[in-house]
């Protein structure tokens, strides 16, 4: 399990591997005309017009839970990291620490079927004993430790990062957490499917403690007791969107204070054995859930938060033990939760897990075979392009006070710009990999991971980190650092196999659904709370502050209506950032597209003039068909709305495009001037 850092966001982008040769004409098929569905109007569904064809033409996996760009890109990923993988268990006798020996032998331990099913859950029997051998409230205190820096994330959610209000300095943080479902509705809502879910859920569990050897009445037992744990710290917990205010969410506490809070829980011991010493404060998210999480430590039996432990600690693990015990991990998460249908063969699954232990690694590799040289150049040339934009957009602004306007152009002018991959690398020297079992590689990995990132406490932040490799397909911005990270192969477009897209589409997916969607989320409903320096400050004037919220409470209102899945509606107040960067950053984009000479010349390509390619390519960087069970999940748990309505929602807020597409009063898409959302 791989740290992330709590403030940044994931957006995902596209990738075929190509060359950087310059631009020209596309004389094969071109990506955007071929995905065209004309028996679709623009101005109803521009998302099923824009990429219905591909939809038609290709059909959802059964073991995905979607199809899309999002799959050509990761199947692409896969088959280059493939390749390092096989070439580096190929090399006869690597040196031990190696790159090469560590990322040979985890491919190796995770392709052994035959000793991973040999060995069963053995291989996790020994920690399963420890759980089983508490005694009491301590003892579970320290086996929670271990869980926590071995598989998973059990009582709450722990970690060390960046202090919002001091971002040069690293805290302790403690969150709300140690649920096994998605998200706390989960626990809690009436719809049919929800309902299905948790009785399948409760389903999961017993077959889970059969696997762990309990007989059927003691594994039913088990099973009731723990949903009924967890529901109690679901009832505990806050809804997602009330997460979202990062001043609702610092709560500084004295250690002391901490200890009080909590008493039933052993803090000093479990501090020492995670390997934090002299910890004064810590930032809690959410004091009332520590408060329910005590009294639910003395409310529930010692033997019911064994079973718990267990579960979570199986749970983490399962992706490295036999076929049946990942089965049955898959069929609940996998096939109930997001109606995928069979498991990924084991070749890619174990290529995603090694990626995501050994990514700096591999990603070591991957920039001198797969990257295409030329990527920085060309990344910083668009992010340059659309924040020159950005500024001159801040400057424009008739609602937006000059005061506040010049920190805003303070804070974007000191945003820094990460591209292509890291100046300097990780060293995994210390993390030890070998051939003889998949579960030891991977919790000694997880060991790595976190004590690296609990290695940061009493530090200075060190603000030339990554949290992402190059191989990627991702970007974030982290406002504790007002940064933007975009890894290298965001530059690579599907269909340009051997050349540079053309700037519609560059400056659409990159320009836009990219630098400017990460730079928007600076200056969003949480981003904005941040200043220039990545404290945690408010430096809008009030009056600015009340215009910029009812602008977003419009946004809010605008996607609440949309209903993607039988009952449920997008949740517009968890979902407002990410809406707010889509609107903003497709903005930008377009605006540092209109300079350049692609659009100033109205050049055409395959019979699309520039204004139709950067809108069509706003739809193909959102090209993804999922099954309703997975949008269900989405709406249920994400802060991203289903991608359909990153489109529509995006786009009905764009007057450019009813010009463009000829959208008018009656199309389903239209809105009146006043319901377009306009901030940025």
């Amino acid at each position: 399990m791989k740290q992330i850092v709590l403030t940044y966001e994931f957006i995902t982008l596209l990738l075929v591997g190509i060359s950087c040769q310059p631009s020209g004409k596309v004389t094969e098929k071109d990506p955007l005309a071929s995905h065209i569905d004309a028996s679709i109007k623009p101005g109803d569904d521009f998302f099923l017009y824009a990429n219905g064809q591909w939809f038609k033409d290709n059909p959802i996996k059964s073991s995905e839970q979607g199809s899309g760009i999002f799959q050509v890109i990761q199947d692409t990923i896969n088959s280059q990291i493939l390749k390092i993988c096989r070439s580096s268990a190929a090399v006869q006798n690597p040196e031990k620490g190696s790159n090469k020996q560590k990322i040979g032998d985890f491919y190796f331990s995770g392709m052994d079927s035959v000793q991973l099913n040999s060995v069963g859950i053995s291989s996790i029997q020994k920690q399963l004993d420890q759980i089983d051998a508490i005694k009491d409230l301590t003892q579970l205190a320290s086996m929670a430790s271990f869980i926590h820096r071995s598989s998973g994330s059990p009582l709450f959610a722990f970690g060390v990062s960046q202090d919002s209000k001091i971002s040069s300095k690293n805290a302790v943080q403690v969150w709300q957490g140690g649920l096994s479902l998605p998200d706390r509705t989960y626990y809690f809502d009436t719809d049919a499917r929800t309902v299905q879910i948790r009785k399948k859920f409760e389903e999961h569990l017993e077959n889970m403690f059969r696997i762990l050897k309990y007989d059927d009445a003691k594994a039913k037992a088990a099973a009731v007791s723990t949903m009924k744990l967890e529901t109690a710290l679901a009832l505990a917990s806050r809804k997602k969107e009330a997460t979202r205010d990062p001043l609702k969410n610092y709560n500084k506490l004295s250690f002391k204070q901490l200890s009080e809070l909590t008493p039933n829980f052993n803090w000093p011991l479990f501090n020492k054995e995670v390997g934090l010493q002299n910890v004064d404060t810590v930032i809690v998210g959410q004091p009332e859930f520590l408060t329910a999480l005590n009294t639910s430590l003395k409310k529930f039996p010692l033997a019911d938060w064994k079973n718990y432990l267990k579960y979570h600690f199986t749970r983490g693990m399962a992706s490295y033990l036999d076929d049946a015990t990942y089965q049955e991990t898959f069929n609940f998460y996998s096939k109930t939760i997001r109606g995928v249908q069979q498991p990924k063969p084991r070749w890619k699954r174990v290529v995603e897990e090694n990626d995501g232990y050994l990514g700096e690694l591999i990603g070591q590799v991957y920039v001198n075979e797969y990257l295409p040289k030329g990527t920085k150049e060309k990344l910083v040339e668009i992010g340059n392009a659309v924040k020159s934009v950005y500024a001159d957009r801040i400057k424009n602004l008739d609602w937006m006070s000059a005061a506040t306007k010049e920190k805003a152009l303070k804070k974007l002018g000191s945003m820094i710009m990460k591209v292509g991959y890291p100046d300097k690398w990780k060293d995994l020297r210390s993390l030890a990999i070998s051939r003889s079992s998949f579960a030891e590689n991977a919790e000694n990995a997880n060991i790595w991971h976190f004590g690296y990132m609990i290695s940061k406490f009493g530090k200075p932040v060190d603000r030339t980190e990554w949290e992402m490799e190059p191989q990627n397909y991702n970007a974030y911005y982290n406002p504790s650092n007002n940064e933007l990270v975009v890894p290298g192969c965001n530059i690579l477009v599907p269909g340009y196999e051997h050349k540079l897209a053309d700037d519609a589409i560059l400056y659409s997916i990159i320009g836009g659904s990219t630098f400017g969607h990460e730079m928007t989320h600076g200056f969003d409903d949480q981003g904005c709370k941040f200043d220039a320096n990545g404290n945690l400050n408010n430096w809008w004037t009030k009056d600015d502050s009340i215009k910029f919220y009812s602008k977003t409470k419009a946004i809010v209102k605008q996607f609440n209506k949309y209903n993607p899945v039988d009952s449920l509606h997008i949740n517009g107040e968890l979902t407002q950032g990410e809406n707010i960067a889509d609107l903003g950053g497709i903005i930008m984009g377009y605006e540092a597209f209109k300079k350049t000479k692609q659009y100033q010349s109205n050049e055409m390509i395959a019979g699309l003039n520039p204004d139709k390619r950067f809108f069509l390519s706003f739809a193909l960087a959102w090209m993804i068909n999922q099954r309703p069970e997975a949008i269900a999940n989405q709406v249920q748990s994400d802060e991203h709305s289903p991608a359909k309505y990153r489109v529509i929602g995006t786009l009905s807020n764009m007057p450019d495009f009813f010009k463009t597409f000829e959208v008018k009063e009656g199309d389903k898409m239209w809105r009146p001037d006043s319901l377009i959302v306009r901030i940025w």
